[in-house]
């Protein structure tokens, strides 16, 4: 079946500097999945931490299903996430020694279950932002650069 994106926390690479990613599976609703199907999802809010000894991410908005019986689900409640003992053991201790951030990157489908992409992050400074978008400006004015002098090479 592959893999089918429902969404993805574009800003978390820019804000983060991220160090590990780990996939994990949700425990979810019925209605949660069906509104995940129709892609009513956002992550750029949310975070993932552990609490005794299990993965949770908290603020992932997961839109309420219309057809839904009695009410559905709420939105923004806690999900637990579903990994390895020795994952969420190696996940606290990196969280508690260096100061990192578990961060959600992207929310998928894979062979029909819902999984979400969390990564071990250290946040960037104002300064270390800057210098990622002046990267990205070089490299893109080096493609540029490549494409024109191919264009006048093969032009002829």
């Amino acid at each position: 079946m592959g893999v089918k994106m429902i969404a993805t926390n574009r800003r978390a690479r820019f804000d983060y500097e991220v160090q590990e990613s780990f996939e994990a599976g949700l425990v979810l609703l019925g209605s949660e999945v069906k509104s995940l199907r129709n892609h009513g999802a956002s992550i750029a809010e949310s975070f993932a931490q552990v609490k005794a000894a299990e993965a949770w991410v908290m603020g992932m908005h997961i839109a309420p299903y219309s057809f839904a019986r009695e009410g559905g689900h709420d939105p923004l409640r806690p999900r637990k996430l579903l990994l390895h003992r020795r994952e969420i053991d190696r996940i606290s201790s990196r969280v508690a020694e260096r100061g990192l951030t578990l961060v959600p990157l992207r929310l998928y489908f894979r062979d029909g279950k819902a999984k979400l992409e969390i990564a071990l992050a250290k946040g960037r400074t104002k300064v270390d932002k800057r210098q990622v978008i002046r990267e990205r400006e070089q490299r893109r004015e080096m493609e540029r650069g490549l494409r024109q002098v191919g264009r006048r090479v093969g032009g002829f």
